[in-house]
């Protein structure tokens, strides 16, 4: 593995290599199934409370932001992109053939390459990024399950881990970056948020948390203002709260201790509502592709994991 300092990202980013592997053997290779705590928690439909941090974090980074800037419909269907990006990666972990989908979103990638303000490379099939960008789904399932469903022990946090590097075989793209311990893990992230800069992409994903969510063309901008306020507030509250604090500052989302305490009381709401959430129905408790996985297996995933 490639160190995991600043050194080490610099010097693997700056190579700009798309490093897919040889993909024989895949019906051979391990994936997840219904035991593993990512098939419990990432279909979640609370997860839906991260899509901000995950979008953001990933973002932050100068490399994957231009990315996105370059490649991406995200200035004119922002909303159209997040459809179209979440089901492939949904079917990478859920469906009957996870190694298919996971080379094909991979192969989405191939043509992703350009420069940063530096003059330098990028390639969104380096190592150093597309691990990046898998690691803020991993840390989505750890955050969310841990802040919103329920308290994590540190032993299920090692699993999730270690799921996820499975998941990561999946897409079939180097793992020379990829830290090998849960430890390693949380030395990288916290490594990675240091490097957060004010993307275009991530300023313009977050605006509507500085400037209010945009109303319909139809309505006063009056009458709007009025009614969207309570949603203001607690898109604010909410959103803003998932976010890391480096995000946060290059975003210009405004936090302080008072929102900190209110969101840690939402959280914690949350938590405790976690047996009434285990009755819902499954397609109401699961996003549609995690659901039909547990359907097509026959487990019922609401007694596991509680």
């Amino acid at each position: 593995m490639a160190a995991l300092g600043p050194q080490g990202f610099d010097q693997g980013v700056r190579e700009a290599l798309a490093m897919p592997v040889d993909d024989h053997g895949c019906a051979d290779a391990p994936r997840l199934g219904a035991a593993s705590l990512v098939w419990k928690f990432y279909g979640d439909a609370r997860g839906l409370l991260g899509f901000q941090r995950l979008a953001g974090t990933e973002n932050c980074i100068e490399q994957l932001g231009k990315a996105v800037e370059d490649h991406s419909v995200i200035f004119s269907d922002t909303l159209g992109r997040a459809r179209r990006t979440g089901p492939p990666i949904m079917q990478t972990v859920y469906s009957v053939d996870p190694h298919f989908w996971g080379r094909t979103v991979r192969d989405f990638h191939r043509p992703i390459k350009g420069t940063i303000s530096d003059g330098s490379r990028y390639h969104a099939l380096n190592p150093e990024l597309f691990y990046w960008a898998h690691a803020t789904f991993v840390d989505q399932v750890l955050y969310i399950t841990d802040t919103f469903i329920r308290r994590l022990t540190y032993a299920e946090k090692v699993q999730i881990f270690e799921e996820g590097k499975v998941w990561y075989q999946l897409y079939g793209v180097s793992s020379r970056n990829q830290p090998q311990t849960y430890a390693d893990f949380i030395e990288y992230w916290e490594g990675m948020l240091d490097r957060f800069v004010p993307t275009k992409s991530v300023l313009y994903g977050t605006g509507y948390l500085r400037r209010g969510v945009t109303g319909p063309r139809w309505m006063p901008a009056f009458a709007w203002r009025l009614l969207s306020a309570p949603l203001n507030a607690l898109l604010r509250n909410i959103i803003v709260g998932t976010l890391p604090p480096q995000m946060r500052q290059v975003c210009r989302l405004d936090w302080n201790a008072k929102k900190e305490r209110r969101f840690q009381r939402f959280a914690a709401g949350m938590r405790a509502l976690n047996p009434l959430f285990n009755k819902l129905p499954l397609r109401i408790l699961y996003l549609p592709w995690a659901a039909e996985a547990w359907e097509r297996t026959g487990v019922d995933p609401r007694k596991l994991h509680r």
